[in-house]
């Protein structure tokens, strides 16, 4: 089977490196916010989902989130322009794999209306515990749309043949995981916000804010080993290496 894999720039954030990395420099820094367009013989599938729509003009979700982020986003940035212009109608994407629930990652949800969500039950149960959300910033009415939902524990194969499989790597937030994608010659893992940058893979700092630092550090462990293994380990939010992948890996 063949399984090819899409990056889709879905707008970008804006704030100081302290605020993605600890000690960090006041310096602004910009980072991608993709979604990635995972295409298989049984099926479309994507692993996150951009930004709300609400970032894409003034109104209260815009006026809190720039408490924190300059957001660079328009129309042509929500998830579903950018599904359209890779020739994808959003009403076709059949499984959405979700490394966690945070806004830049949950953001598309709602212009995906046929797709089934795959999240981690941890993850899902803190976003439906009022304290634990309010403690990880996750907001409910952004995820929250009814979707057909399968809440998996641990490893899970996507399509039973091996190629796409959630892995949890958890520590970021209660319940996050990433992606591991078998292409034709090799490995790629998707690995969302438990390493923002290529950095954090080398053993950088991680952000502050995060809901449990050892887990994180541990998770980002099972990602190295991979790396050293031969797999290509993409971190979430790196400019300079989302700037340098090819329009479709394969």
């Amino acid at each position: 089977m063949a399984v090819s894999i899409q990056p889709l720039g879905c707008g970008t954030l804006s704030a100081p490196r302290s605020m993605f990395e600890q000690g960090g420099s006041d310096d602004q820094l910009t980072i991608p916010v993709p979604s990635w367009l995972i295409r298989h013989d049984r099926g479309t599938v994507l692993f996150d989902t951009g930004m709300p729509a609400a970032l894409a003009a003034p109104g209260p979700l815009l006026d809190t989130v720039s408490l924190f982020f300059g957001v660079g986003l328009d129309e042509s940035d929500l998830v579903g322009a950018r599904l359209r212009a890779a020739d994808v109608d959003p009403d076709d994407v059949d499984v959405v794999v979700m490394s966690h629930l945070h806004f830049d990652h949950t953001g598309g949800l709602d212009q995906l209306p046929s797709a089934r969500l795959v999240v981690q039950a941890d993850e899902w149960a803190a976003g439906m515990d009022d304290d634990v959300a309010a403690a990880n910033s996750l907001q409910r009415d952004l995820f929250d749309h009814g979707h057909d939902r399968l809440e998996v524990v641990g490893e899970h194969d996507v399509f039973g043949d091996g190629l796409i499989v959630c892995m949890p790597t958890p520590g970021h937030t209660p319940g996050h995981q990433s992606l591991r994608i078998r292409l034709a010659d090799r490995e790629v893992v998707l690995c969302g916000d438990c390493a923002y940058f290529e950095a954090t893979l080398d053993g950088g700092p991680l952000p502050g804010i995060g809901h449990d630092h050892a887990q994180q550090a541990a998770s980002l462990a099972v990602l190295r080993e991979l790396r050293s293994g031969g797999a290509l380990v993409i971190p979430g939010h790196d400019p300079d290496v989302f700037a340098a992948l090819p329009e479709v890996l394969v």
